[in-house]
């Protein structure tokens, strides 16, 4: 599941403020094309107590507060996630490829099975730690107010990707078509990456305004 990575987010990345101008003026058009997409997802789903929480200069709800801040940081689950996050990253893009070799030539099933294999274990692993790095931060194992939509999309990875284990375990349908399973978790997977890594930006322009230092932003994607 779960970034969850480190915070430096989640579940990872930090730096030192650069000032209230650069971070207003973004120094090029990706961080402009990032900020018009990538707006805090959950206040309309929090209820009015957001009103009382830490705010950031455009108005939206602070990702953590002083007291959730000062947990992550010192939460040894935090820099597990930042390992945990980026490893998955280089199984899941070696495996992607095995996959679609199969699918496309019918050799190398084996490899391509082992890599998917190896996949959904880090997804377990990083979903149960990321779990618990939550509930250390923000008080609960999952749903928590600054990773909700990154979680329930974490759930919709794992169940895809259990899918393709009950598959293969049972026998269900052929090879090519728990392959596909596979792929379905796979581009699932990338989006919740893309979540995570957008929350992570969230984290570091946040600490860039408050002249923290970044350590990462929470929680990696599942």
């Amino acid at each position: 599941m779960h970034e969850k990575q480190p915070h430096s987010g989640g579940g990872s990345l930090r730096i030192s403020s650069r000032g209230a101008d650069n971070v207003q003026r973004p120094a090029n058009f990706f961080d402009h094309w990032i900020d018009s997409i990538a707006p805090c997802p959950w206040p309309s789903h929090i209820g009015s107590h957001i009103e009382s929480r830490e705010k950031s200069d455009a108005g939206k709800a602070a990702l953590y507060t002083p007291e959730e801040r000062a947990r992550r940081d010192a939460s040894p689950w935090t820099l597990v996630q930042a390992i945990l996050a980026p490893l998955q990253f280089v199984v899941f893009a070696i495996s992607l490829g095995l996959v679609i070799r199969f699918l496309i030539t019918g050799h190398g099933y084996e490899l391509a099975t082992a890599s998917i294999l190896a996949k959904t274990f880090l997804l377990y692993l990083i979903m149960i730690t990321g779990s618990i790095w939550e509930k250390e931060v923000f008080g609960k194992y999952l749903f928590a107010r600054a990773f909700f939509w990154e979680d329930v999309f974490s759930m919709l990875v794992l169940a895809l990707q259990t899918a393709y284990l009950a598959a293969l375990l049972m026998g269900w349908g052929s090879a090519q078509q728990q392959m596909m399973i596979a792929i379905a978790a796979y581009a699932a997977y990338v989006i919740n990456a893309a979540q995570f890594l957008l929350k992570l930006r969230e984290a570091r322009l946040e600490a860039e305004r408050t002249g923290l230092r970044p350590l990462t932003a929470g929680r990696q994607a599942a």
